[in-house]
């Protein structure tokens, strides 16, 4: 009998990789890899990594570092770099680092296991093309293992927006999306296995075109799947949230009531230099519009500080929208040059600058998620439990509104959808009782 070979697995960055990761991890099943969780026994190291955030690359070569001794005991051991950051840096990756073996974007990992014939046999190995075939008809089908109750479903990749701070363009190519009755088919297998609440994804997932409907169309034949209980999407971009998908999350008893729609700025001067192609006029009344389908909607976003030329005005401009929308969850960070982009041109503001407009805007973002969790305590809502929890008798599930909620109840529930009265309310979470 052969013994399996180990692939140990690091994934950074978005829910898309964490997709991605399980789909190497399925392709190279083929070649008799198993996964392990620690790279100290493993027989490949593969990095799936990001370019999104500050010093991306550097972060990869030092991790790339923390193997050496272990290529070094072992001259067997196959590393390999998967995704936006192989795609970004390419041969250059190699070069750095010889004791890399291959070097795969994200838009080429289907041809993992022919690249790993070719490292066996001494060979480096780099694709970062974006191929003409499409990398999801040539994986094989998702196998029939027991899952846990949520899913991640890439629907769409890539983006044509052009922000002027972003590499999604550059290292995901243009936007596709896949055929919906191949998306429609990979849910069914989900299911299958266990998922009740599948997460649609996209680098621009509002944008996808796989259905004569759009994303709407998506969701509404997902609807009719038996046994799929919970539908998500993200992300979205606000020039693409048409009326027939405002619509479903009126309408669609399983479209869950949380939506994230990143923004980023809310000074119109700042929006086009970042070229969003909307304002934050727009911006809002699209809010209130998706609000009056969804009243109960949960609203997440994404915030840019100290982008190239911002003035404490638009600051003041953007901490304006933020009042006005109420955020129940959002994501801030401080802009970061991204080499090959427009704004990593331009004169950068002082850390100092950033620093202090960062630690308002978040402080008042934090004041929004409180309000958020605490106006949740007295309410009921519903609960799918994925896990127990970190005392005895304890099991965590996420809410309608994808919150973290803890629970005392019996395993058996796990995979389970049920009613919670919430009954506390933490910093990043809530406490409830089945009812």
């Amino acid at each position: 009998m052969t013994t399996p070979k180990k692939l140990y697995i690091k994934t950074y960055g978005c829910q898309m990789n964490v997709y991605d990761s399980e789909r190497m991890v399925e392709a190279l099943g083929g070649k008799g890899y198993v996964e392990t969780k620690s790279p100290d026994d493993a027989d490949m190291i593969l990095l799936n990594t990001c370019h999104i955030r500050e010093k991306a690359a550097e972060k990869v070569y030092s991790e790339l570092g923390r193997y050496k001794d272990l290529k070094a005991e072992n001259p067997d051991l196959k590393i390999g770099v998967a995704g936006c950051v192989a795609q970004a840096e390419g041969e250059e990756i190699i070069r750095r680092q010889p004791m890399v073996d291959l070097v795969v974007g994200p838009q080429s990992y289907h041809r993992l296991p022919a690249m790993e014939d070719a490292v066996r046999n001494g060979t480096k190995a780099l694709d970062t093309d974006f191929p003409d075939d499409d990398k999801f008809d040539t994986l094989k089908k998702r196998a029939k293992a027991k899952r846990g109750p949520t899913a991640f479903l890439t629907v769409q990749e890539g983006c044509d927006k052009f922000c002027a701070f972003c590499v999604v363009p550059y290292t995901r190519g243009a936007e596709v999306s896949r055929p919906a009755d191949r998306v429609i088919r990979e849910a069914q297998e989900l299911v299958e296995c266990g998922v009740r609440e599948i997460t649609l994804l996209g680098q621009n997932v509002n944008a996808y075109n796989g259905h004569e409907n759009g994303l709407a169309g998506l969701i509404w034949a997902l609807d009719k799947v038996d046994g799929l209980e919970r539908i998500r999407f993200t992300t979205s971009h606000p020039n693409d949230m048409d009326d027939a998908l405002i619509e479903a999350h009126g309408t669609c008893d399983k479209l869950m009531p949380y939506l994230h729609l990143p923004v980023q700025a809310g000074s119109d001067r700042i929006l086009k230099a970042m070229n969003r192609k909307h304002t934050a006029e727009a911006y809002i009344r699209l809010i209130e519009k998706i609000r009056a389908a969804r009243p109960d909607l949960l609203l997440s976003g994404d915030f840019i500080v100290g982008f190239p030329g911002e003035t404490d005005a638009d600051f003041e401009d953007t901490m304006a929208l933020i009042r006005e929308v109420h955020y129940g969850q959002a994501y801030s960070f401080k802009y970061s040059t991204r080499p090959g982009t427009p704004a990593a041109e331009k004169p950068q503001l002082p850390d100092d600058v950033m620093d202090a407009r960062l630690q308002s805007l978040q402080a008042l973002l934090r004041e929004q998620q409180t309000h958020t969790l605490d106006s949740m305590v007295g309410k009921e809502v519903s609960v799918l439990f994925e896990k127990s929890g970190r005392e005895a008798g304890q099991m965590i599930g996420k809410s309608e509104y994808l919150h973290a909620v803890f629970a005392e109840a019996d395993p058996s529930v796990q995979g389970e959808i049920r009613r919670v009265r919430i009954i506390s309310a933490n910093p990043n979470s809530l406490g409830g009782i089945l009812v």
